[in-house]
């Protein structure tokens, strides 16, 4: 995408906010979180206003800063001064998976940024000539680099899929980084080796497309039908959620990235050990394959009606997390894309592990 290009991509988003920014502002003037003298104690949980998903469509800016091998795109809100929170998204969403969220935390004091993970949105590469890696320590380390660009030494993190994976890595390689976490569908950290593993059919199916993406019929399919291909993947992931075209499409305009499909193909083959890494990540990753421990305070969701693949509780990895920890079943029909689908929920959980 040229810079004119990226220049209108981001006039729409300006466009198109309506809510989002307005809502922050009402929130501080009006008091949904009561007076300033209030804000010098933590925010409480139960003070996070109900939303209707879809009350927001957009954010009021996005922003480009140049960080680690990325210039990345993101959208911030709240004060400047906030306690940072940080939310990442995963495959195949972007940040409009926050657009709700986001509102909430700024109204409750927090700074908020959402970046564009690499190859979504207006994130870029700042050389062609780097390798467009997937591979989990990687997207981890980007976050890595945002923080120091935008001189954020700790921050909560909080994310799902992808998202959920990368705040699991920060907080378990860098925990100095991570003053506290909210995962969705736990603990994410993987390695190729153990992914050899065969599962059971029935887990196997739910893997479908991991296993079209080692093929190059699957690479050629992702590039010819990212739309459809994704718009079947909230589907799936989210049986009850009566998501419409609208909702889809604004999230959909990310993948238009030149480099999402190499780093999505790429993602799935490393995961199968069916692509190389790049060898100057291998201290991480060994790490990472030893399922390391995670100390920072935790706070699991899990939907009630996620259909991706995921546990269907917290027994198998329970042990991973050895500071203090919550595990909360969202219920009422919530998929895979929880933050969009329980924007209070999430920004609840935010909120109550600042306390832990």
């Amino acid at each position: 995408m040229n810079t004119i290009k990226m220049s209108e991509e981001i006039d729409q988003h300006r466009r198109r906010f309506l809510g989002t920014g307005a809502m922050a502002i009402a929130a501080a003037q009006f008091g949904i979180f009561g007076s300033a003298e209030a804000q010098s104690s933590k925010p409480n949980p139960a003070d996070v206003p109900a939303i209707k998903p879809g009350t927001n469509t957009s954010f009021p800016s996005l922003k480009q800063i140049d960080a680690g091998l990325l210039n990345v795109g993101y959208a911030e809100a709240g004060p400047a001064d906030g306690p940072p929170v940080i939310l990442l998204h995963g495959w195949p969403y972007d940040i409009h998976s926050f657009v709700d969220v986001a509102p909430l935390l700024a109204s409750a004091g927090y700074r908020v940024i959402v970046p564009f993970l690499r190859g979504y949105g207006t994130t870029r590469f700042l050389s062609s000539e780097t390798f467009r890696n997937g591979q989990q320590s990687v997207v981890a380390l980007d976050i890595i680099a945002l923080m120091d660009a935008l001189k954020i030494q700790k921050a909560i993190i909080a994310g799902f899929d992808w998202g959920a994976r990368t705040a699991n890595i920060i907080a378990a390689l860098w925990p100095e980084r991570c003053k506290a976490m909210v995962s969705v569908s736990g603990y994410l950290i993987g390695s190729p080796e153990a992914n050899k593993a065969p599962l059971p059919p029935r887990a196997e199916l739910a893997w479908w497309y991991q296993f079209y993406f080692a093929t190059d019929r699957g690479q050629l399919g992702y590039g010819k039908f990212t739309h459809d291909f994704n718009k079947l993947i909230w589907q799936t992931a989210s049986p009850k959620w009566n998501f419409d075209d609208a909702t889809f499409d604004r999230s959909a305009a990310s993948f238009n990235n030149p480099d999402h499909v190499a780093i999505v193909i790429h993602n799935y083959r490393w995961r199968l050990d069916l692509a190389q890494g790049e060898p100057k990540y291998d201290e991480y990753e060994q790490k990472l394959f030893a399922g390391p421990v995670i100390t920072v305070p935790t706070i699991v969701l899990e939907g009630d009606a996620n259909g991706a693949p995921h546990a269907n509780d917290d027994t198998g990895y329970r042990k991973k997390f050895a500071g203090k920890y919550a595990f909360r079943i969202i219920t009422g029909g919530i998929g895979h894309n929880l933050p969009q689908e329980a924007p209070q929920a999430f920004a609840k959980a935010v909120i109550e592990v600042d306390g832990f």
